[in-house]
């Protein structure tokens, strides 16, 4: 199966609260529970086509909710972004955050049932493992027998040393750009910690992670120099964690950030983790396109390729880049294209439909489209934006910046209506966004219906049509995806106009893809409509693309023989 892989927060997703104020705590603006995520819920997001739900923010983290009553202990507030914090910012590895359960006593008993909801769906679990960084206050109070928090035994004298899990800068206090407090109630840190992201000074600045201090996984960042032998202990408590949550039956882990993370202890640690659990899968984020090859050679299934054809395609959607550049996409990761996870949005980037970006969902087909088919590896959706969603919200700490919140207690507009109330369905929804998530649905169930994409070959068709006057290669992108028993043409128009294109096909692509030549019947995947077309290297394929839209012809390689075929002589 080719993944398609739905990312959502439970904080988020099921929040029905519809009068949440910016900066409004759990008690005004409500809270998502796992709970909530039923099987009929399951059954709507598996019926998009997906294979994988990522379940983001599952693992406690810091936030300003105060749940000492259970024995977890608070955090400061003013060192957590938000209200509801950051779900990278973990205080606790081995627990389930308390803001999403029902229960709080119960919260790991929540999460179990709902890994087996989600697998009695057909569904397989993904979480986040988050190995670069912990809060600035770590505790963990359901920490199996034996296992040891982070920093219990280090020498906070040194700036860094082999055997301890943090940095430290010695003799100066935690002075960030930022208010922390007053009198009993303020935050204080000394020695002050090393930020997450690699920010060796006291005095990180309010854009720098703040919230979070670096581990130490052996590397010396004031002279460059790495010592992992003996195995930094950061090593093994980080193999104990990823042990733990395999035992939850979890099918896989996106490691955020993974490329801060020396790649010595991933050759180190996936292979332990893989000793009791084969078939766990390892999802990298990283955004270093050269570092691609060397974290697949230590063990990762996929990588993010954000800097690479997200990136193309943003700017293709935005900033007229000519859409012959996704030939440079695909050749930049050749041999590993299987191994790219594309997307359009996540977490962490503006949503397609905000102004921040392309300002309308219904332009979203021709980049779907490329990010899905384009190979046979991963492409991923974030909840609600199969519906259009806009976060055209300030939600408090996040601000307008046309991204979702993943700092407040907030309610996503689109998903709320989707969700109604536990009760699934497209009867509040609008005309658009019914729409498109049938868009949605029809496209991401193709990834899998189809072989010629979920397994097939690729061959890209804009060599051969660069100097074609039918087709315009800088607002138009064409490819051929097939395998034995079908090939399938794809072309996708970034204009706002409707085109009449005519597609070059060499006489290559024919054998390599074993495609039958002559006048065949033909189904277009999107809409159904059938119509003969004629696959030659001599006469080119025509076809119409609407504006801001693509097609998909299906030629079945068994209508050779079964239909009347016109030679093309």
């Amino acid at each position: 199966m080719k993944p398609v892989i739905y990312q959502l927060l439970p904080r988020l997703f099921s929040n029905t609260c519809e009068t949440c104020v910016p900066n409004g705590d759990i008690e005004q603006n409500g809270v998502g529970k796992l709970n909530d995520i039923t099987p009929r819920v399951l059954k709507s997001i598996k019926d998009l086509g997906v294979t994988h739900v990522w379940y983001t923010g599952v693992i406690e983290h810091a936030h300003a909710t105060d749940y000492s009553q259970y024995g977890i202990v608070r955090d400061n507030p003013y060192v957590v972004k938000g209200k509801a914090g950051s779900p990278y910012a973990i205080s606790d590895y081995y627990d389930i955050d308390p803001d999403i359960a029902v229960d709080v006593p119960d919260r790991m008993e929540e999460f179990e049932n709902l890994v087996k909801r989600t697998h009695d769906a057909g569904l397989k679990v993904i979480i986040d493992f988050v190995p670069n960084h912990v809060a600035r206050r770590y505790h963990s109070d359901v920490k199996p027998s034996g296992i040891e928090d982070f920093g219990v035994n280090d020498d906070n004298t040194y700036f860094f040393s082999p055997k301890n899990d943090f940095y430290y800068i010695p003799r100066q206090k935690f002075s960030p750009s930022i208010y922390l407090g007053e009198g009993e109630a303020a935050y204080t840190e000394f020695p002050a910690k090393a930020s997450g992201n690699d920010c060796f000074t006291a005095f990180p600045s309010q854009n720098d992670w703040y919230e979070t201090v670096k581990l130490n996984y052996g590397v010396d960042y004031g002279d460059g120099s790495r010592h992992f032998e003996p195995i930094p202990p950061v090593w093994f408590k980080m193999l104990n964690v990823l042990r733990y949550w395999a035992s939850k039956g979890i099918d896989g882990f996106r490691c955020d950030m993974a490329f801060m993370v020396p790649t010595e202890f991933w050759k180190w640690a996936i292979p332990n983790v893989r000793e009791k659990y084969p078939e766990i899968l390892f999802i990298a984020e990283i955004y270093d396109v050269g570092l691609y090859r060397e974290f697949i050679n230590v063990g990762f299934d996929y990588l993010y390729d954000k800097v690479n054809l997200y990136d193309t395609l943003r700017g293709i959607q935005c900033s007229q880049v000519s859409a012959a550049q996704i030939t440079n996409c695909w050749q930049a990761v050749d041999g590993i294209g299987d191994k790219m996870l594309n997307f359009l949005e996540n977490h962490d980037e503006q949503r397609f439909a905000s102004m921040q970006f392309a300002g309308n969902a219904d332009l979203v087909t021709p980049s779907l489209i490329v990010s899905s088919t384009i190979s046979t590896g991963p492409v991923m959706i974030y909840m609600g934006q199969e519906l259009g969603e806009k976060a055209a919200e300030a939600e408090g700490f996040s601000g307008l910046d046309g991204r979702t919140t993943i700092f407040d207690y907030w309610s996503v507009p689109t998903l709320r209506r989707w969700y109604n109330e536990g009760k699934p369905g497209i009867s509040k929804l609008t005309k658009q966004e019914k729409s498109l998530r049938k868009l949605y649905s029809t496209i991401l169930n193709i990834c899998n219906t189809e072989s010629a994409i979920s397994s097939g070959m690729f061959f890209d068709l804009m060599y051969v049509n660069y100097n074609n006057g039918k087709f315009n290669p800088h607002r138009q992108f064409a490819y051929l995806r097939g395998d034995e028993k079908a090939t399938i043409v794809i072309a996708v128009n970034f204009d706002n106009i409707d085109v009449d294109v005519e597609i070059n096909i060499p006489d290559l692509a024919l054998k390599m893809l074993n495609i039958p030549e002559g006048e065949i019947e033909a189904t277009e995947l999107l809409t159904g409509e059938k119509a003969k077309k004629v696959l030659s290297s001599q006469i080119p394929f025509a076809t119409k693309i609407p504006h801001n839209s693509a097609v998909m012809w299906k030629i079945a390689h068994h209508a050779e023989k079964c239909s009347k075929k016109k030679k093309v002589e």
